[in-house]
């Protein structure tokens, strides 16, 4: 069977002139950090070479970014260096690869446009049947690279029919790369068993390179950076580099973008695919359709997913196996299992709970652990009889022996001192000081809550919520509100000691909203008037959380926060915070102090919230710095979420604003939560990412845990895998029920093991991969130089595609690029990653919205994220009106764009309507009724209900809401649009896809080599 996936054959072992972030032709100018060091000072490196994925297309060097007639991938006017001598790699003996690559016979210029001049690509599916041996059309290795560009003759009949007419064989300098045995035996690999090889440093989250000269990974000796190599660290030149600039050669050929892989397809054919049908998971291995897929899901037992690959190499291509759970996500209700006093059946060794991995033995008298095999007594009152086939005869009627997922009803043994719980509290907490005030923000909120609490979550089959609210207002100082229902009036006390919190009543602070609606609807309406005249400009923070922590202890209550801050805390009080933001930092070995949280009175504000099961929730109103990796770190923490909303004006702002407050007070949410994962033998967790607090290595807590935050879990291969059994795990979440309920949600997934390399590659789940390297490499940052972290990121990606090409795919010339089918759009994913601003040195961001970023990104399940990668550019101008069809996404590059366009772009984060320079007067009545361009009306007219119709629709189905931002082509505002262009170079440094691509290629080449 031939595993060859995407195949390309480009002249990928140089990078393009003017790539953002690599060298400009053939040498290496200063030497600076691998990947995407974007706009720093030169700096010696000594990291080892980067790796990644590729698929290469020749790029016109001169085109304008903002050239609306040339539109290529945004590249920027480049010049290209001459190359310098070669020198030997670091005292190794001089490489024949460089010598057959670079041709010294010829001029700079005529090589470099050789290398770019063509390419062809072309798509093989894992399982297609092998390729007749010239069924790829391979260029002439012994023979220069001909003069003259024209495009050469294909033999009839052997053209791919993937393959662009504008494509023709490559014509690169020749190069040589042994060929790989198909053989899985033997192949070492151990340093691919961490997104970042090696033992972590000291801290959390630490990535490691591999050494200088460390072993290979694929078998061989691993050499260390080698300038003047291919492959090795490329300097990056300056953009504008002197006269080399206007160095003439013979016209290039642009290469048809649509030849290359694309997300937007990839997503559209898997939805034509399997969109609409029902995935039933009793069969173990199979792969679920993509998150982007509508789908319904049948649950029969197995919740099976991906594969796990047997030796420790790739495991985690395979298992990362997001229990990313999103644990209160779910199509249907669960069914509940209460077993009475006794509690839920367990494993007496492992603790597993009984689940369908359970074997029933010995006539129905003991069970088997499928975890950890151990023979378990059935207790007397859960025995039943075997039938003819072993299984128990009420198999069906027993959701946990025939369910993946289900909840058991906790007894007292689960809850906290014995006691069953209390229906958890919501405290709204108001920042009254001068800014909220003016702006009115303060009326907005108060105005807002007396419809929203009518809105609480409840149980379902409840008539009302059983959830409790309380309210404060505070500034320098806290103010606690009594709104006792025998109340006429609500009563206002003052705690001004704010060194010593403590909560001054407690009957009447945390009521019922039905019983207190009268009093509660008199506070809200006086609020704003008591605070008017107000001159307080200063705050205090932390204090405002430690009052929520103990009004929680002392109803026995856990619940949530929802703080509406305007500044950083700069009173007098604990967690009183000074600016630390400093630009100098930006591209230094310091800079991640910028995105480190402030020790001390947070950190142990953070263990005190976990404890008492308060989650916080942040909404952030600032108009200047206002440290957000301080202030975040307690929500980060407790599963809660920061909403940000820079110099706040009601009348652009309010709706977001609003929208946001109603989903997070509405949505699904558990509380005082603890999780911890099981698995079988031969592998176990080592790592999770979330919004959650670890006191020890196996227990995951979260004051609480919704519908919208995901716990990704990485796991470690320590032992022998079995084919046979597969790989199983179990994941018990232990919360309270907004009812005040305990109870265990466990959910089950079973995976198929293999001893084939191309098994683990045909079932890899790109989604949840570049959701676990994305929290990796935002985790890291805290510990490590950013260049460190891309550079890791690329090497990872190479390492990937490298394995894939020499263990799984049919041998092909080296100068074609080879990608695993179901990975074949991870680089574009990979390289959005890093132009993403956490990862991208520069002092044009905003530090605030860097770590607001990077703390969002931890929370987020899979879907968010690979939305955030790669947002939808949807075309409106040829929308058709009266279908109801959902509109076709676009690829998300300037090239897409029309002058005479209207495209909506969206990432679940930020929204734009983008108008080309040349729309239709008749779209533009349509859409805005002239002349107000600021805003979308409602407009009684088909085209505009169709639009709004999209917009609203894509605001119902994301987690946050977005503020719709209007930007017309050439105007100022359109520059925030274009950095969201992700297949096009970055504005603040990274390379556009095709570039990044090809760079990949030549690491993959070098690894190889």
């Amino acid at each position: 069977m031939s595993q060859q996936g995407y195949v390309a054959a480009p002249p990928y072992s140089q990078a393009q002139p003017g790539m953002g972030a690599y060298q400009g032709g053939f040498g290496s100018g200063p030497t600076q950090p691998l990947y995407g060091h974007y706009g720093g000072p030169p700096q010696a490196f000594s990291a080892p070479p980067a790796v990644a994925p590729a698929a290469s297309m020749p790029l016109s060097p001169g085109s304008s970014q903002y050239n609306p007639n040339v539109q290529q991938n945004g590249s920027h006017p480049q010049s290209y260096p001459a190359p310098p001598a070669v020198s030997a790699p670091y005292g190794q003996p001089p490489h024949s690869l460089y010598n057959s690559m670079a041709s010294p016979g010829q001029p700079p210029t005529q090589q470099l446009t050789n290398q770019m001049s063509s390419m062809n690509l072309g798509i093989q599916g894992l399982q297609s049947p092998p390729p007749p041996a010239s069924s790829v059309v391979q260029q002439p290795f012994q023979t220069p690279p001909p003069s003259t560009m024209a495009p050469p003759q294909m033999p009839p009949g052997l053209q791919s029919p993937h393959m662009s007419p504008l494509m023709s064989p490559p014509q690169s300098p020749p190069a040589s790369m042994p060929m790989a045995s198909q053989s899985m035996a033997g192949t070492s690999m151990a340093g691919i068993g961490r997104p970042f090889p090696g033992p972590p440093p000291p801290g959390p989250g630490g990535f490691q390179q591999p050494g200088l000269g460390s072993a290979g990974q694929f078998g061989g000796y691993m050499a260390g950076p080698q300038q003047n190599m291919p492959g090795a660290f490329p300097g990056a030149q300056s953009a504008m580099a002197g006269p080399q600039s206007a160095m003439a050669g013979p016209p290039q050929k642009k290469l048809d973008p649509d030849s290359i892989p694309s997300i937007t397809h990839v997503i559209e054919d898997d939805q034509v695919k399997q969109g609409g049908q029902v995935f039933t998971t009793n069969i173990r291995g199979q792969v679920p359709p993509l998150v982007t897929t509508d789908f319904t899901v049948t649950d029969q037992g197995k919740k099976c997913i991906s594969k796990l690959f047997v030796d420790k190499v790739c495991f985690y291509l395979g298992a990362i196996e997001l229990i990313y759970l999103s644990l209160f996500s779910v199509q249907t209700p669960l069914y509940v299992v209460n077993h009475g006093d006794t509690g839920p059946v367990r494993c007496n060794r492992c603790k597993a709970y009984m689940c369908p991995y359970m074997q029933f033995i010995d006539g129905g008298r003991r069970y088997q652990c499928g975890f950890c095999n151990c023979v378990n007594e059935v207790p007397v009152f859960y025995f039943q009889h075997l039938d003819h086939m072993g299984r128990r005869v009420d198999f069906y009627e027993r959701p946990e022996l025939s369910l993946g997922s289900y909840e058991f009803v906790a007894t007292l043994d689960y809850c906290k001192n014995n006691k069953p719980p209390n229906p958890p509290a919501y405290i709204f907490m108001i920042d009254v000081s001068y800014n909220n005030i003016k702006s009115g923000l303060v009326k907005l909120i108060c105005d807002e809550l007396k419809t929203l609490l009518e809105k609480l979550p409840r149980e379902e089959g409840m008539e009302t919520s059983a959830i409790k609210v309380g309210f404060v207002t505070y500034n320098k100082v806290l103010h606690f509100y009594n709104v006792k229902s025998a109340l006429a009036q609500p009563q206002m006390m003052v705690v001004s000691d704010t060194a010593e919190m403590f909560v001054p009543l407690l009957d009447g602070f945390l009521v019922n909203y039905q019983d207190s609606r009268a009093v509660i609807y008199n506070l809200l309406d006086q609020i704003p008037d008591m605070f008017a005249d107000t001159a307080e400009s200063e705050t205090v923070f932390a204090p405002v959380i430690q009052a929520g922590v103990e009004a929680f202890k002392a109803a026995e209550c856990s619940g949530k926060l929802f703080i509406f801050q305007s500044s950083m805390p700069t009173a007098e009080a604990p967690g009183k915070l000074k600016n630390r933001d400093d630009k100098k930092l930006v591209n230094t070995d310091k800079e991640k102090t910028l995105f480190q949280p402030q020790k001390g009175v947070y950190e142990q504000l953070s263990k005190d919230c976990v404890a008492s099961g308060c989650c916080v929730d942040l909404f952030l109103f600032p108009s200047q710095y206002t440290d957000i990796a301080t202030m975040a770190d307690v929500p980060s923490h407790t599963g809660g979420s920061v909403y940000k909303y820079s110099n706040f004006q009601i009348e652009t702002d309010g709706e977001h604003f609003l929208r946001d407050l109603r989903k997070d007070v509405q949505k699904s949410i558990g509380f005082d939560a603890i999780m911890r994962v099981r698995t079988s033998t031969g592998f176990r967790a080592t790592d999770f990412f979330g919004g959650i607090y670890m006191n020890n290595t196996t227990d995951v807590e979260m004051a609480a845990v919704d519908c919208d935050n995901g716990v990704t879990v990485e796991f470690k291969h320590d032992d022998t895998l079995s084919e046979e059994t597969g790989a199983l795990m179990q994941c018990a979440l232990l919360y309270t029920t907004i009812g005040g309920q305990r109870r265990l949600r466990i959910h089950n997934l079973s995976l198929n093991c293999s001893s084939q390399l191309s098994e683990l590659y045909k079932s890899c789940e790109t989604d949840s991969l570049i959701n676990f390297f994305a929290k990796s490499a935002y985790r890291a940052i805290l510990n490590q130089p950013l260049k460190n972290v891309r550079e890791i990121l690329v090497n990872q990606t190479a390492h990937m595609l490298a394995c894939y090409r020499k263990n799984c795919a049919s041998p092909s010339a080296a100068s074609q690029l080879i990608l695993p089918d179901a990975m074949k759009v991870f680089p574009v994913y990979m390289n959005s990653l890093m132009k993403t601003a956490p990862l991208v040195g520069s002092t044009e961001l905003s530090t605030d919205d860097r770590a607001h970023q990077r703390l969002s990104v931890m929370a987020m399940g899979v879907e968010d994220t690979q939305l955030l990668l790669y947002p939808r550019l949807i075309p409106l101008h040829n929308i058709d009106v009266n279908s109801e069809k959902p509109a076709t996404p676009v690829r998300c590059s300037e090239e897409r764009l029309t002058d005479s366009g209207i495209f909506l772009l969206e990432n679940g984060q930020s929204m734009f309507l983008w108008l080309g320079q040349a729309s239709s007067p008749d779209l533009i009545q349509s859409l805005f009724n002239l002349p107000s361009l600021c805003a979308l009306p409602e407009l009684d007219n088909p085209l505009s209900r169709k639009v709004r119709s999209i917009i609203s629709g894509l605001l119902e189905k994301r987690s946050n809401s977005m503020k719709l931002q209007i930007v017309r082509q050439k105007d100022k505002p359109e520059m925030l649009f274009r950095q969201f262009l992700v297949e096009d170079k970055g504005l603040h440094g990274g390379a556009s896809y095709m570039d990044f691509l090809c760079y990949v290629h030549r690491e993959i080449r070098q690894l190889l080599t």
